[in-house]
């Protein structure tokens, strides 16, 4: 796990290739096998492929979501409304989870923020997101996840340039 962790980047250009329907049924696997507070499970997960759609929710956000027009699958993450009082954690869990996995199947990914950003002046990323999907009023939508092989090479950070300051420790006597 920790060799996946030091090699997964955010990857923002894909191949034009599509993914395997066994990888994708694996990310639906781990998705579903995501941790959530008390059990409740509040998350639903819309795995896309369809193109138009693809390039539908790629206009998201005012900026950050474009690439998504390229990707072979996205993710959109939601949650029910009353299901769970800490539905945006376990949503957050459930979308680390899904690119973790994907990095381990050969898959680039990248996390787009939906839940707080906006569409428009008028229009929140989440309402938009709805709109596009027909999504009930009661679902909230946390995140978008963008899946493809990756046609960009990122390089590892290196440990040293980990900020380890931020680590705070209180060490034994």
């Amino acid at each position: 796990m920790l060799d996946i962790l030091r090699s997964r980047r955010s990857i923002r250009r894909y191949k034009d290739r599509e993914i395997e329907k066994e990888k994708i049924e694996l990310l639906k696997e781990a998705a579903l096998r995501s941790p959530s507070s008390r059990g409740i499970n509040p998350w639903r997960f819309i795995f896309i492929t369809d193109k138009a759609l693809l390039e539908g929710l790629s206009r998201a956000k005012e900026s950050g979501s474009s690439f998504l027009k390229g990707a072979a699958l996205g993710v959109v993450v939601t949650a029910a409304r009353e299901e769970s009082d800490v539905w945006v954690e376990d949503c957050s869990i459930a979308s680390i989870i899904l690119q973790l996995v994907g990095s381990s199947l050969g898959l680039g990914s990248c996390w787009i923020q939906i839940r707080k950003r906006g569409h428009s002046r008028n229009l929140t990323s989440e309402d938009y997101v709805k709109q596009v999907l027909g999504l009930p009023e009661d679902f909230l939508v946390q995140s978008i996840i963008s899946f493809g092989y990756p046609d960009e090479v990122k390089r590892s950070i290196p440990a040293g340039d980990l900020q380890y300051d931020k680590i705070l420790a209180k060490e034994k006597e």
